[in-house]
């Protein structure tokens, strides 16, 4: 934009460049599998999705067994239910660290992108979900002089 515009009229021929959105392709490894890496606090999952009739495995256990509570299943499922693709792709996920709120964070953060790279027109659904944002919050540290991150030991004047 080298050219300095004086008048309205200069304005009116000016060109404007139309920005298109991104497009995105889809993600597949050799085995028509898509992967993908999803955290949450000290929690990392690695999962892929293939096509098939629904079945969620997590380390080697069913999901069921390996997340009791209903709330966590409730946590894995939401990505599928908001896509609505709920029986149509098996699930595999490796998951170290963390809790297990943590890893059910992270396993449907992984599963969120593995879809969005398996089919790109769902980014949309799982965006306005907040599926996709990587949840940053993190344990504070502890510091020196404190009982835990913040608070301090009992204070005493004598």
């Amino acid at each position: 934009m080298s050219e300095t515009i004086n008048s309205l009229e200069e304005l009116a021929n000016v060109k404007t460049v139309e920005v298109e959105a991104p497009v995105y392709v889809q993600k597949l490894d050799k085995y028509g599998r898509a992967y993908a890496t999803g955290k949450r606090k000290d929690a990392v999952a690695r999962v892929w999705i293939k096509p098939g009739n629904g079945k969620v495995t997590i380390n080697g256990r069913d999901y069921q067994k390996y997340f009791a509570r209903p709330v966590l299943q409730m946590v894995l499922r939401q990505p599928t239910e908001a896509a609505e693709r709920k029986d149509q792709y098996d699930i595999v996920a490796t998951v170290s660290g963390g809790g297990l709120s943590g890893q059910a964070g992270a396993v449907r953060h992984g599963i969120s992108k593995a879809l969005t790279y398996f089919e790109p027109e769902l980014r949309a659904v799982l965006k306005k979900g907040g599926f996709l944002t990587r949840d940053s919050r993190v344990v504070e540290r502890k510091k020196y002089g404190r009982a835990k991150a913040r608070k301090s030991f009992q204070f005493s004047k004598r």
